[in-house]
């Protein structure tokens, strides 16, 4: 399976390239007939990962209860056929994901529920490279759990002009994202302009930017191939690799001047 893909970019110097990102894509993962959950994930090790997943989350007890685990009809979707006498608590599992999924698809029983019906954002909020380059070391000074553990992951809202609107911590990404949207609903704050995060990328959390209406993400660290395709539909500038002064533009290179 293709782990890695290719993209057009244009650098901070204003070239245009091309970069590899790692592929994202949805796993659905069925128990006999009956979708359990979808996760993103890298493709490959899929039998694995589905295996670990029922076990972990308590959906069998034990390796011996699977009978088979194979992809289903499509290279996105995991079968598992548990043993003769098996059988789950669906009523159970239903709720227990809905309650405590880590991020904002997974717990979904539909690969066709990941992508947030919302319309594609139309703001035409200007963000100057000297604000952007700034944004990381603004983001480290919030960190000060972070200083003293060293894990935990952190995101914060801006302004178009840079002013900190919200800065959160948590060891879930995202976590820190939702404790950032959540910040700036209860305290009616200004519309923020940019997401800022200490990490990657991922899919989820340029979707969850889409719900909260916000126009720029920038990262550290690299975006994943399902982030920029969903940047791409939903008209997110998506900035990767933000850091010592450069970084990368995967979409919506018109809000950055």
């Amino acid at each position: 399976m293709t782990r890695s893909t290719r993209v057009d970019i244009i650098r901070s110097t204003s070239e245009q390239t091309r970069d590899e990102v790692a592929v994202e894509e949805p796993l659905e993962i069925r128990v006999g007939d009956r979708p359990l959950s979808v996760t993103l994930r890298t493709p490959g090790d899929d039998a694995e990962l589905a295996t670990g997943f029922v076990i972990t989350e308590s959906v069998v007890k034990n390796h011996a209860d699977i009978a088979e685990v194979r992809h289903w009809g499509s290279p996105n979707v995991v079968r598992i056929a548990l043993k003769d006498g098996i059988s789950v608590d669906w009523q159970r599992l239903q709720r227990h994901f809905y309650a405590t999924s880590s991020c904002g698809v997974c717990g979904k029983t539909s690969i066709d529920a990941l992508r947030t019906q919302s319309r594609a954002i139309a703001s035409d909020v200007r963000l100057s490279a000297k604000t952007l380059i700034g944004l990381p070391a603004r983001l480290r000074e919030e960190q000060q759990t972070f200083d003293a553990t060293g894990g935990l992951h952190a995101a914060a809202a801006f302004t178009a002009d840079g002013q900190l609107l919200s800065a959160r911590e948590d060891v879930g990404r995202h976590n820190a994202v939702d404790k950032v949207i959540g910040s700036l609903l209860r305290e009616s704050s200004a519309a923020p302009a940019v997401m800022m995060l200490s990490g990657r990328a991922g899919f989820e959390l340029i979707q969850k930017a889409v719900v909260a209406r916000i126009p720029i993400v920038a990262a550290v660290g690299a975006p994943s191939s399902l982030a920029v395709e969903l940047a791409r539909e939903m008209n997110v500038t998506l900035i990767g690799f933000l850091r010592d002064g450069r970084y990368n533009v995967y979409s919506g290179e018109q809000r950055v001047v």
